[in-house]
């Protein structure tokens, strides 16, 4: 059973990757340019406003946001939280000498490029073009990545689900059909003494006034929000009512998706709730797609995202075969020829499940028994064809999905579990 485990940030492995703004924005001067500027300290280790910086403007140009100084100061609390989350995370990493390697970093890279539509390198320049320097998203990335190996090696034989865990999630599963989860992002505005209460409540109207001005959501989160979901823009996700406040739950049911919350008192503060969409699961049924594929691995994998000549000839070979090829039983003949490394057959995959949205908009719209054009990977290059489409009822996800689903649930617990016992335990000084 394959396992893809999650690795924020890194589009394919599991987590879509923030989309990144296709206008790029002025570069600006840094929050401070003296980089010994100290933001916070985390067990000696210092944090320079510097740091904070650069994270800020990379994530402002990740988002969209304008990355004027004022914007970027509104970022920095929330970017010295995270960095300090991440140093850490990174303290941990070098404890249990965990080693993350240039080629994983590489390959992260190789993802968010292709859940963005982008050329391979075109992130460099992207990032470039901005002001942000490259090191800052690389450093971010050998973090995370080395995060995931603590979490993994933590967990250990664990993480893997037993049968048990898998029949208890189909049931969990099975009752929710027919049930309906609501697409929310929040934006949170925290009420730390009574007599702050007022203030929040006007500062969470001033909000939503931006908002229903036209204010994307995701770029007010990122600013305002004291969420720990601000840094992705408040995106929730898709949840039942059983996961929210009450008082969020009875006014999500009553708002047509698009809308904006009032102000919604909640234990802490004041939260203000988008519906960004609602459906009922199970309730209609899905397209289904039969497919055949041909898989070539290139003599060495693609490295620094950089197409070159022995790739290039296994791309251009395999693109003049698949032309005259007008069956799925011509693709699954080549595919053998191959060496079957994948499956010329997955199975029955269900269009809605697909990722990146780039990929399932190639198989939503490609034509019956017409080769895709090369889908080139790090590893190798593929070419699918679609066989047939049709409808088949609403049915559970496949038990890899299931599998994923478990494993990625448990990666999450321990994060925070293992993030708040560092916390507990370090010496973390912060200037305001």
């Amino acid at each position: 059973m394959k396992l893809l485990f999650r690795a924020a940030l890194l589009g394919s492995l599991s987590m879509a990757a923030p989309a990144l703004a296709q206008t790029v924005a002025p570069a600006v001067p840094a929050l401070a340019p003296d980089s010994s500027g100290i933001a916070a300290v985390v067990n000696g280790q210092v944090i320079t406003t510097q740091d904070v910086a650069g994270r800020a403007l990379l994530l402002a140009v990740t988002m969209g946001i304008n990355p004027t100084p004022d914007a970027l100061t509104r970022l920095a609390p929330q970017v010295t939280k995270q960095l300090v989350d991440q140093t850490l995370q990174q303290q941990e990493i070098t404890k249990l000498n965990i080693n993350v390697t240039d080629a994983d970093v590489a390959a992260a890279i190789g993802h968010i490029e292709q859940n963005n539509n982008m050329p391979q390198g075109a992130l460099r320049q992207h990032l470039g073009a901005a002001g942000v320097p490259f090191s800052t998203l690389l450093s971010q990335i050998r973090t995370e990545l080395g995060w995931q190996a603590v979490l993994h090696q933590v967990l250990g034989p664990g993480l893997s689900p037993t049968p048990g865990d898998m029949n208890a999630e189909k049931s969990a599963l099975k009752a929710e059909l027919g049930s309906t989860k609501y697409h929310l992002a929040e934006i949170f505005v925290p009420v730390t003494d009574p007599s702050d209460d007022t203030p929040a409540q006007n500062f969470a109207n001033t909000v939503i006034a931006q908002l229903r001005a036209g204010a994307p959501f995701p770029v007010v989160a990122a600013q305002f929000s004291q969420a720990q979901t601000a840094l992705s823009g408040g995106d929730l996700g898709y949840i039942p009512t059983s996961q929210m406040d009450p008082a969020v739950a009875t006014t999500v049911q009553n708002m047509p998706v698009g809308a904006i919350s009032n102000p919604i008192r909640v234990p802490g503060g004041y939260e203000i709730v988008q519906l960004q969409d609602k459906h009922e699961i199970g309730d209609q049924p899905q397209m289904t797609l039969n497919l055949r594929q041909v898989f070539v691995s290139y003599p060495s994998p693609i490295s620094n995202g950089q197409v070159g000549p022995a790739q290039a000839a296994v791309i251009t070979k395999l693109a003049g075969q698949v032309k005259t090829l007008t069956s799925c039983d011509a693709v699954a003949a080549l595919n053998t020829q191959y060496g079957n490394v994948h499956p010329a057959d997955p199975g029955p995959v269900a269009l809605a499940t697909v990722t990146p949205a780039t990929f399932q908009t190639l198989l939503g719209s490609l034509p019956l028994n017409k080769a895709s054009p090369p889908l080139v990977q790090q590893a190798g290059v593929s070419v699918v064809m679609v066989c047939s489409r049709g409808l088949a009822a609403a049915a559970l996800p496949s038990d890899d999905d299931i599998a994923n689903t478990i494993v990625s649930r448990r990666v999450d617990l321990e994060s925070q579990q293992l993030l708040d016992i560092l916390r507990h335990r370090a010496m973390i000084t912060q200037n305001n």
